[in-house]
């Protein structure tokens, strides 16, 4: 929870730092950040699975295996930095297609350009944060969440605006800023990693590292197979796919009927988004600690616990997001004051941003259990259903809705909001039908080892 509460923090500061900057500025980063992710998702959704493999095998004593399954995230995220650095290039192209101003165009492509290239540091960062928590050790993730967070931070005072003989590079400096605290993150993790600390033979808790010699012996004898890599992508792409197109999905509703609204709006509603991981982030951690505990259960062929363990993840995760959305819904003047721009947008922006932001109150509860749920079904390798229920959601259901509201009934904010709830509402729906329906019970996602007579 801490480890994702720290990510809220980073796009709740990334606002509020540029926010004096200007509507322009604040529209570009908070967008910006948000149309990055685009590319991130699909590699750090298939990496997810990571966690499922470590968690299970851990759960069948098989600890050894399941050191490969963090070199096997660790190759994607390789791919994933390849891809992202290739796409750098089109980026002006790409933002061009929507209904930007000419200003925010200029400086979001310049903002996404900047954090593309920290995209393999990010899925590599969610690799092995997942893969250590899959081992049951969830503080290595805390810490290089924290790490990220603090150097942000910094970051962002140092170079956004102008401080200490630096001229302030505005939303490059944002930019700069996240790129620097998510390779600082991976690090924090890789490094303890490479040396062997927290998975030394027959000891999974083991903080001790085990020197640069045996780290050689295993590197020899890692054995990486194609038949695993294989399973990995076998489960973790449906898995990385249904987020992918997911978001993808939103990212249209924001960039085509939200920018449509004008840049006040654009800003409201990427702002509110950045706020609402405050709720978001930290149930999103507690839902994947209970996805480890179903995976070891799985694991363990004790599939009956599973169901309590959804049941009480899904509980203290709804009581939190419900609090939260309570704060939303009862003062989002004073929470939205804190984003108000420099300039002369910002009663309109203001307006927009206090609806939108009581409004999403209305879908706290249905994120916890879709949160919950998905996570579980992940765990126990239910992705390809998973993938299909979200595109489907998504791309049938929400988008048309969001064509119909926003452009043939030519809604505003209140009407964008009901149709995200709505959306929210429905896929907790499906899937809490899904799990009910006990289908994960039948899917094995480690290999059955050959047993030697």
């Amino acid at each position: 929870m801490l480890a994702r509460a720290t990510q809220s923090v980073i796009g709740f500061t990334d606002a509020l730092m540029v926010a004096p900057l200007g509507e322009d500025a604040l529209a570009a980063v908070t967008t910006g950040a948000l149309n990055s992710f685009v590319l991130v998702i699909l590699p750090m959704g298939t990496v997810f699975i990571v966690q499922s493999f470590a968690a299970q095998l851990r759960g069948r004593g098989r600890l050894d295996d399941a050191v490969r399954y963090a070199w096997y995230g660790l190759i994607l995220a390789g791919i994933a930095a390849l891809v992202s650095v290739a796409s750098v290039p089109g980026v002006s192209w790409v933002l061009g297609q929507f209904e930007y101003s000419p200003r925010v165009h200029e400086l979001m492509s310049s903002y996404v350009a900047i954090r593309l290239l920290s995209v393999g540091f990010a899925v590599g960062m969610e690799a092995l944060g997942n893969w250590y928590g899959g081992l049951g050790q969830t503080r290595p993730a805390m810490l290089a969440g924290v790490v990220a967070m603090v150097s942000n931070v910094l970051g962002n005072y140092l170079l956004i605006e102008p401080r200490f003989g630096l001229p302030g590079f505005g939303v490059q400096g944002s930019a700069w800023a996240s790129s620097l605290g998510t390779v600082l993150g991976f690090l924090t993790l890789l490094v303890p990693f490479l040396l062997g600390h927290g998975y030394r033979e027959g000891s999974p808790q083991s903080s001790q590292g085990m020197g640069w010699k045996e780290l050689r012996r295993r590197g020899r004898a890692l054995g990486l197979k194609w038949s695993e890599l294989g399973r990995v992508l076998r489960f973790g792409l449906p898995n990385g796919i249904n987020w992918f197109l997911e978001f993808a999905g939103f990212m249209l509703f924001i960039n085509v009927f939200i920018a449509g609204l004008g840049t006040s709006a654009l800003a409201a509603f990427s702002v509110v988004l950045q706020v609402n991981s405050v709720a978001f982030m930290p149930a999103f951690g507690l839902a994947s600690a209970g996805a480890i505990f179903v995976g070891e259960a799985i694991g363990a062929d004790r599939k009956d616990e599973v169901k309590g363990v959804v049941r009480l993840t899904a509980m203290v995760a709804g009581i939190w997001m419900v609090t939260v959305g309570a704060v939303y819904a009862t003062v989002p003047e004073f929470v939205m004051s804190w984003f108000r721009p420099d300039n002369v947008g910002a009663e309109e922006f203001m307006s927009s941003a206090v609806t939108m932001l009581s409004m999403a109150s209305i879908w706290q509860l249905f994120d916890a259990l879709g949160l919950t749920l998905s996570e579980a079904l992940r765990a126990a390798g239910d992705t390809a259903w998973c993938m299909g229920a979200r595109i489907v959601l998504a791309w049938l259901v929400f988008l048309p809705a969001g064509w119909v509201g926003m452009r043939l009934w030519a809604g505003g904010p209140v009407t964008a909001m009901i149709i995200v709830a709505g959306y929210v509402a429905l896929l907790a729906v499906a899937l809490g039908l899904r799990f009910a329906s006990g289908r994960w019970r039948n899917i094995a996602l480690i290999e059955v080892e050959p047993v030697l007579v």
